[in-house]
């Protein structure tokens, strides 16, 4: 004690006393991303272009979300991933869903999404 003060020794830890939330959140982002390159897409049937006509036409009827796979690959040999929506225009060339074209000769395998009731998600 000096004058009657009491003086502590503290020494601050920095940067260290914040590693524990930059790490959580690091590891974090370092597993979405380790799951997304090592997510391998299978090759789905080939499907007749009848039987793409067929699928899109019943998802524009009923407006059902359909699911398509595209017969493009990466560097890897590996699918991309699947678009999802729903049809919001089409034309000679090919469809969109949502904002993105699908040109016809594009499409490896055309399905409709099932859907799925608010009421029996857990199921």
């Amino acid at each position: 004690m000096i004058n009657n003060k009491i003086i502590i020794d503290y020494q601050d830890r920095g940067m260290a006393k914040w590693g524990g939330f930059y790490l959580s959140e690091h590891s974090a982002e370092i597993s979405k991303d380790n799951k997304q390159r090592n997510k391998i897409n299978i090759q789905k049937e080939r499907m007749t272009t009848e039987e793409i006509d067929q699928v899109l036409s019943e998802a524009r009827l009923k407006t059902e979300m359909i699911s398509i796979q595209k017969e493009i690959v990466d560097q890897d040999n590996n699918y991309m991933d699947d678009i999802t929506g729903f049809i919001s225009g089409y034309d000679e060339l090919g469809i969109w869903l949502g904002e993105e074209k699908v040109h016809y000769d594009e499409i490896r395998n055309a399905a409709i999404v099932p859907f799925k009731k608010w009421s029996r998600l857990d199921d």
